[in-house]
């Protein structure tokens, strides 16, 4: 569903059900007159496709087996069965052989955990599970969290989208798109929303000043096109801001754990201890012979940077990190850890935890919004949600350490009232139990609140609580 990427005013309501249509129509009908919808769209969001998945064979084998499993129970983790391998990061051989399960993702080929790690368990006891919350999930993507926890481990994050905005317009462009300032000193990144005119949270992302007028923004590689189409729809028509994307011209390394700054000083020459190499700050380097730009950013909440590469130097880049990381020992960790360790940590997922339908006010983002730096869009909409603000994003856990949930189960008061539902859940390896959030009526935020999960018709004691770590 939306507006042509390439005829301005053609739109498309596609391959939508009979069932559907009076709410589509309704959408659509909001999008063609005000460009604003009153529900979040990113799973029907015409832009959500990477060129590799617009082939003729790729749509007719997705439908295919769209079609033979339209009336099955499919698990969240359930993996497409066809064109696999359309898009590998550099390090994909490495990753092969450490055994790694793979799952896909717009296009990608992406680690969920690997078998080489098996002997972490070992070194750390992972509770087993059963049943539902044990399919496409291995003990092993514990191991690996914990291990980041303590040591360090390499996260290939080659799928994020890399875009430079650069030209002579660029500050105003970005500070009318940003609910937080981005005119900060070249060197300094910046965490920020970008908001549609309802207030709610459009795109979610890190802005990174490299000049006067030259930024990098770094967003998740699965809404590229999304977040590429919003900021193109607001370019200035007088040619003063040109966006560059990046994102197969560099691959990214996330090297992370409390051991991650010994690693990254053996192998370059600059000095990046924390006095010198501020937390959300970049700096231009060098590790062994490789340019590199490396962002002090962490979204699994330990010590570490995102490291950017051309392209062709990611193997070796790999390579020179993986050697100078075995005294410190060193592993590979995949996805199921890094969603893990960002729950504990209580950082938020654009399109699960964050969308359109909700605010940084109520998600807790309130310190990432500027509304003294000028205007920008959602503004307006955003301070008057502020005022009459009903919910908040509240972090809880299940109180039963054996209880598991995995996601989108309804959150009920204790006299049955329906409060809300998961937008994320999984287990906390590093606090014992499981961790859900939740947005929940102001009177139920509180912590200590006593709620329940309902997870396959259980009900499952929860309570609200701080951020855990």
């Amino acid at each position: 569903i939306g507006e042509s990427a390439k005829a301005k005013g053609f739109w498309v309501a596609e391959a939508v059900w009979v069932t559907h249509g009076g709410g589509v129509g309704k959408i659509v009908s909001e999008l063609m007159t005000t460009g604003l919808a009153s529900f979040d769209l990113h799973e029907m969001d015409i832009h959500r496709f990477p060129a590799v998945c617009k082939s003729a064979d790729f749509i007719t084998r997705a439908g295919a087996q769209q079609y033979d499993e339209v009336y099955d129970i499919i698990h969240p983790l359930d993996q497409q069965t066809h064109s696999r391998e359309l898009r590998v990061s550099p390090f994909y051989p490495r990753l092969q052989a450490l055994g790694a399960q793979f799952v896909f993702s717009a296009g990608w080929e992406r680690p969920q955990w690997f078998e080489a790690n098996a002997k972490l368990l070992e070194e750390y006891a992972i509770p087993e599970r059963q049943g539902w919350e044990a399919r496409n999930w291995s003990a092993i993507a514990g191991a690996e969290h914990l291990a980041t926890r303590d040591r360090v481990a390499l996260y290939d994050l080659t799928p994020f989208a890399k875009f430079e905005v650069s030209g002579s317009g660029v500050v105003a462009y970005l500070q009318g798109l940003c609910a937080n300032d981005v005119d900060k000193p070249v060197g300094k990144v910046i965490y920020t929303a970008m908001l549609d005119g309802n207030g709610g949270i459009m795109c979610d992302l890190t802005v990174s000043r490299l000049g006067p007028e030259k930024y990098w923004v770094i967003t998740g590689g699965g809404v590229h096109g999304h977040d590429l189409a919003w900021r193109r729809s607001h370019l200035p028509a007088d040619g003063s801001v040109r966006i560059t994307d990046l994102s197969s011209s560099y691959c990214c390394v996330g090297l992370w754990g409390p051991k991650a700054p010994a690693v990254l000083q053996a192998v370059t020459q600059t000095d990046v201890s924390k006095p010198k190499f501020k937390f959300f700050t970049n700096q231009q380097l060098t590790i062994g012979n490789i340019p590199v730009r490396a962002v002090r950013v962490s979204y699994v909440g330990e010590e570490g940077w995102e490291i950017y590469a051309p392209t062709e130097c990611g193997l070796k880049l790999w390579d020179t990190l993986w050697a100078a990381g075995q005294d410190h020992g060193i592993i590979a960790a995949g996805l199921a850890a890094f969603e893990t360790l960002r729950l504990e940590k209580g950082f938020l997922f654009w399109g699960h935890d964050i969308h359109t339908e909700y605010d940084p006010y109520e998600a807790g983002l309130g310190f990432a919004v500027k509304p003294n730096k000028g205007d920008f869009i959602g503004k307006e909409a955003l301070l008057q949600r502020q005022e009459y603000a009903s919910r908040k994003l509240c972090f809880l856990t299940l109180d039963d350490p054996a209880a598991i949930a995995m996601g989108k189960e309804p959150v009920l008061a204790a006299d049955g009232k329906v409060l809300g539902y998961a937008t994320s859940a999984g287990y906390g390896y590093s606090l014992g139990r499981c961790v859900v959030f939740a947005y929940l009526p102001l009177g139920y935020a509180e912590p200590g609140t006593a709620v329940t999960v309902e997870y396959f018709g259980q009900a499952l004691a929860a309570t609200v609580t701080d951020k855990w770590l």
